[in-house]
């Protein structure tokens, strides 16, 4: 019998799957049958095909994998009460999951005191996420519609621009994916503030800040802001923290990328402020409702651009999460946990 056995939950491209049984140490068994996984729509796709159904015999050896598994790569899909998350897989003490933010999912599935180690993708998502933040912030300084239509109506008529240096940038919420944003941010000379949980002077070199500021200094620095980029993960503190109150203090004309959580935000009232005009550009990754309904004002607003919650996802991005499981699969063999990275303190979603 195999000391281990990794079961791969999810869909995963055969060339990385290929990887993972290669360069598991000896007495791990990995267990990756693609006809039992939805196929996938697109590169690093961890969902698949929404359609996918599993024959009866299908679904029977997909159940006694999950039965055998004591390593997922991934959460089962589904809710609990559908055979997703560990209902079905009573054996597991570790999941790796293909995402940074699983900490409400996790919450759901009711296995905030669960003893099962779950690790995470945090750090996978910064740079593609930064970049989109910064496209974002590009695309309205530099008037990208403008010159799509004009160019779209054949039309040659000179302007004036503007630039970033010395303009400030806030990043709300500074783990990985902030501090990345905040780099990128000071490389094209903007003056960046970090928000973050425990702020200390000593923090704004590992963040990249020429400032960082406690929570409590939100309202007051909106004001300065012309970026804003929400970058925190979804927990009960941050649920709704970006509320109407802040919405109104945001500096008018500012530019709102929110690559964190639809709910970290009162939608409506972001709404009414992009309708207003008060604030002048919105970048959005994420959604209050996901897939965003077709009758959302967000739609058919000119100053929004959405992004179907995929800034985070490059053809790189499984390669990278295996990268991080291999290495914490060397750990977890050697019964050392906490020399494991990403690992969810699930304590936070309580």
């Amino acid at each position: 019998m195999p000391a281990e056995t990794v079961f791969i939950a999810t869909p995963l491209d055969e060339a990385t799957a290929r990887r993972i049984a290669a360069e598991a140490p000896a007495g791990v068994e990995v267990i990756f049958e693609p006809d039992l996984l939805p196929p996938p729509r697109f590169a690093a796709d961890h969902g698949g095909r929404p359609d996918f159904r599993r024959t009866p015999a299908q679904e029977a050896r997909w159940r006694a994998h999950l039965s055998r598994a004591t390593i997922l790569w991934d959460f089962p899909p589904g809710p609990a009460a559908a055979g997703g998350g560990l209902t079905l897989a009573p054996k597991v003490r570790w999941v790796q999951t293909t995402s940074a933010g699983v900490g409400q999912m996790v919450h759901r599935l009711g296995l905030s005191d669960h003893p099962v180690i779950v690790t995470t993708a945090s750090g996978v998502h910064a740079v593609p996420l930064a970049e989109f933040a910064l496209m974002a912030i590009l695309t309205h300084v530099k008037r990208l519609p403008m010159l799509r239509a004009a160019q779209a109506a054949r039309r040659w008529e000179r302007y004036c621009g503007e630039d970033l240096p010395g303009r400030h940038l806030l990043v709300v919420g500074a783990g990985r994916i902030g501090a990345e944003v905040a780099r990128l941010g000071r490389a094209f000379g903007l003056r960046t503030t970090c928000i973050v949980n425990r702020p200390a002077p000593e923090r704004a070199a590992e963040l990249h800040a020429d400032a960082v500021a406690g929570p409590e200094a939100l309202a007051g620095l909106l004001p300065t802001a012309d970026f804003v980029v929400l970058a925190m993960p979804h927990t009960p503190q941050t649920e709704g923290m970006i509320d109407a109150g802040l919405i109104a203090a945001m500096r008018p004309g500012c530019v709102l990328v929110n690559i964190a959580r639809g709910a970290v935000i009162d939608e409506d009232a972001m709404i009414a402020a992009l309708a207003a005009g008060r604030i002048g550009f919105a970048a959005l990754d994420v959604a209050r409702t996901e897939p965003l309904p077709p009758d959302s004002p967000l739609w058919s607003l000119p100053n929004v651009l959405i992004s179907p919650h995929s800034a985070s996802t490059v053809a790189a991005e499984n390669q990278r999460i295996a990268d991080i499981f291999l290495d914490n699969l060397g750990h977890f063999l050697a019964g050392a946990p906490e020399r494991m990275r990403n690992v969810l303190d699930k304590r936070r979603f309580y």
